[in-house]
């Protein structure tokens, strides 16, 4: 693992317990937040944000075992790097902020940051998967 790549590591291993203390915070709300227990859909779509944001931050940490492999320029080595943790934080935050209002019915305009999030977790995989593909014996 070359240095770059290490030392995103390192930042991602790090920024894992935020997403711990994430878990924390919805546990406690579970448990003495009336308010919270009565919208279902900030239950899920907190759920769900708190959910994408440790996958993808471990599926980061594994793209980073094989992007230094990929036969890639070093800027879509960069783009890869930086695409799959910024997707990780794009797409909790969409779902986080779309309902952050206890008595929201329906997720705001920044529920389309999860969207964003989405592509650019697509663009950095689909470049990965074709960069190893690549890759000649």
């Amino acid at each position: 693992m070359k240095y770059k790549s290490r030392r995103m590591a390192g930042i991602l291993i790090i920024i894992l317990p935020a997403v711990v203390y994430g878990g924390v915070s919805i546990l406690s709300l579970l448990i003495s937040d009336p308010t919270y227990m009565q919208n279902p859909l900030r239950q899920d779509l907190w759920r769900a944000g708190h959910a994408h944001a440790g996958v993808l931050l471990l599926l980061a940490l594994i793209a980073l075992r094989y992007v230094d492999d990929a036969n890639l320029s070093k800027n879509l080595k960069r783009v890869v790097m930086e695409s799959i943790p910024i997707s990780a934080i794009l797409l909790p935050i969409g779902f986080f902020l779309s309902v952050l209002e206890p008595t929201a019915t329906e997720p705001n305009g920044l529920i389309y940051l999860a969207y964003a999030g989405a592509v650019i977790l697509t663009i950095g995989l689909l470049i990965l998967g074709i960069g190893l593909i690549r890759k000649p014996k």
